[in-house]
This record gives structure tokens, sequence and C-alpha cells, in this order.
């Protein structure tokens, strides 16, 4: 499932770097329209008339830019730091928190001066010696569709494993791992897979592989000697999702052989909504059939201060009794982060 872009932007700036002017004579060559840029975050001219097409045209746009701002954000409970490779995702799932991140640019930027951006994580990681700094590679993206263009995660993988108290993590629901399965990582880089019910993969992940897939590539980045962890997100309720989500379980199992006995790590994240994510959920997806009832949900304040609907009490419990004891059974060394 490899991500091809149906168009090309270049900010100027990023033809003064190796790889900018690199990608655009790959461009060229495979004769993909390449269009300038004053600036990544205001792209224009990326057609469609209603959200739903403007949305699905964005998503095979891909933006060739400069970060230049170096202040990295938090990444609570994930890491401490976000580490900004790239932007968006093309996938197309319909609950994407990004709906409301990135509201109506969901096109995908890869950034060009990572060097730049692997300094700034070095600057980060001395401030708080002599603590270990985690950083988080996919807070606003799934970096692996673009890595066939950027390289970039391999080069942080590989200035990871350098780091003596650096760490790195990033999620994928892709399966294009082959390229960095022989990263010199020294097991400074946790490698985690979002993976979930078929019910819900093809219902609402669209442009995603498969969990079979997903397992497979998993499977693969184990025997690369790789930490790995599995994000499990969103669980949904619905009509036998006990018994589907006891099988994902299982068939994971089954998959990663003597590999599950190893320190592997599991986030495990319960649907939840705004307001304002179902109203776009809608415009994108008018059809959709997300589980999105308020009068069946709690309301709770968030973090940042929006309201959002959850699960009540009562399923939340039952989704930790579920999950632990069929982590307990099947990976009897894993740890899990947290449940929401």
């Amino acid at each position: 499932m490899t991500f091809t872009p149906k168009r090309v932007y270049f900010e100027k700036e990023a033809l003064n770097y190796p790889l900018g002017q690199e990608l655009h004579r790959r461009f060229g060559r495979e004769g993909i329209p390449i269009m300038m840029a004053a600036s990544h975050n205001r792209i224009s001219g990326i057609p469609g008339k209603t959200p739903r097409e403007a949305y699905l045209e964005a998503k095979r746009t891909l933006v060739v830019g400069v970060r230049r701002t170096l202040k990295f954000e938090t990444c609570k409970p994930s890491a401490h730091y976000q580490l900004p490779l790239n932007t968006s995702c093309s996938g197309k799932c319909e609950y994407c928190y990004l709906h409301t991140t990135l509201g109506n640019r969901p096109y995908l930027r890869i950034y060009v001066n990572v060097d730049e951006i692997l300094a700034k994580a070095e600057e980060y990681i001395k401030e708080r010696k002599p603590e270990i700094t985690l950083f988080e590679g996919a807070a606003t993206s799934d970096p692996i569709p673009v890595e066939n263009y950027s390289g970039s995660l391999k080069k942080a993988i590989e200035f990871f494993g350098r780091q003596e108290l650096g760490r790195f993590r990033f999620v994928t629901k892709y399966t294009e791992v082959d390229s960095l399965l022989d990263a010199d990582h020294r097991e400074h880089t946790r490698f985690r897979f979002s993976i979930n019910t078929q019910h819900v993969i093809k219902r609402y992940e669209h442009g995603t592989p498969g969990a079979e897939e997903r397992l497979e590539a998993a499977r693969k980045v184990a025997g690369a000697g790789y930490p790995l962890g599995f994000i499990i997100a969103p669980i949904m309720v619905y009509p036998g999702w006990e018994k589907d989500y006891g099988e994902l379980m299982e068939n994971l199992r089954e998959k990663l052989g003597p590999a599950a006995e190893s320190n592997i790590t599991f986030e495990l994240i319960s649907h939840r909504f705004t307001a304002r994510a179902k109203k776009r959920i809608l415009d994108i997806f008018p059809s959709s059939t997300l589980p999105m009832e308020e009068e069946e949900r709690k309301f709770k304040y968030g973090q940042f201060g929006y309201g959002k609907y959850v699960y009540p009490k009562e399923t939340l419990q039952e989704m930790d009794s579920l999950f632990r004891s069929n982590l307990e059974r099947n990976f009897p060394g894993s740890r899990v982060e947290y449940l929401v």
C-alpha cells in the first residue's frame, strides 16, 4: 500500500537542502506535477468543491518544506517531546483526531532539514541529563508512508541508537518496514503498531493495511530486534467486540511466536469524540456509522479544556478486565502503559 502523491508542493527554501533537491529531481522524473509554495502552512490550489472532495485530494498531496519552529511540543503521556519529522498521514480513518488538529490542511508534509531537527533533539537530551529523554515520532503523523521519500525515520532511529540518554518511539498502521529492518537501532527505538479488529479496520480505517498484514509486519520488526509496542485504538463496543478483541490478541501472540515473551508495551485507548470532531467527521464522511450518540456516553472535560464524550465508567471497567486478562495470558512479560 505504497503512497504515491498526485501532486507535490515545494517551499522554495526546501531546495536549499540536499533532500529537497533530490526529491525535486525525483518527482520531475516520475512525472508528478510540481508546484512552488511560499509556506508549507499555506497551501492553496488543492481541488475539491465539498469538504469530502477537498479532504480526499489533500490526502493525495505532498508538501516538501522546512521545519522552522524547532521548539518541540510536549507529548504526554507518550513521551517527553514530539519529534517533528513529518505531518499528517495517507490513511483516511474516520475517527482520527487529526481531523480537528489539522482541520482543512490534512495534506502530507515532510521536512528536509532533518539534521537541524535531530540537532535540536540532542540539545533537549543534554538539558535533561542524567535522565533519559523520550521522543515521540508520530504525534501528528504516520511516518511510514512517506519514509520512501524522506528517509528521515531511519536517520532518526540511527541517531537515537548513538544517544546514551535519548530514546525514540513511533507508531504506524502501515507495513512498508523493510528499509528499517537493518537500521542500527541498538534497542533505543520502540517500534509500535496501531492494531484493531478487522470489524473496525474495514469500516473506519480506509486506505490502511488489514490486521493480518500489520501483524506480519510486527513479526518482521520483532525479528530485527526492536523493542515492540502496540496501540489498540480506538477500542469500540459493538456486538461481539469482546470475542473480536480476544481473538486479535491471540492472533498477535501466534504471529509473534517467541517474541511475545519479550518486553512488549500496550497502550489501550477507548473510542471518544468531541462535538467539533463529530461535525468534521460527518462533513467528510456523511454516511459514517461511527458510534457518536452523545446520550450513550459520559461527557468529560479533557486536559486541553474542551469536553469529550467517552464510554461510561462501567464500560471502561469491562474493557480493563477483558484486556488485562487476555494480555496476562498471551503476553505475560508485557506492560500496559495506560488504558483511557
